[in-house]
């Protein structure tokens, strides 16, 4: 019985690292896929690195676009500001002259 057994136990542990061996031809498709994986991940990686940097180029251009406006319009209320004023001095200057 004990020879039996023993037996039966070689044979499945024979079994077993036949299973677990692999053909030559099985690490070669193996390492293809894993290059494969590698490459299709390196691939996305710089896909998101490509799109963050369009992301942040647009709004560092729309700051800009916003900025360049605010900018403008401060210079068109300043122009009616002065514009107002001068409008405002003449009609002053006109009644000192007047009641001169």
């Amino acid at each position: 019985m004990k020879t039996t057994r023993t037996m039966v136990l070689a044979a499945g542990l024979v079994a077993l690292a036949a299973c677990n061996k692999k053909s030559p031809t099985d690490n070669q498709a193996s390492e293809v896929q894993a290059n494969a994986e590698n490459r299709a991940e390196n691939v996305e990686a710089r896909a998101n690195n490509e799109a963050s940097n369009i992301m942040a180029n647009a709004k560092n251009e729309a700051g800009a676009v916003k900025n360049e406006g605010k900018n403008e319009a401060a210079a068109i209320k300043n122009a009616g500001e002065n514009k107002a004023d001068a409008v405002k001095n003449s009609a002053s200057n006109a009644t000192e002259n007047k009641t001169k």
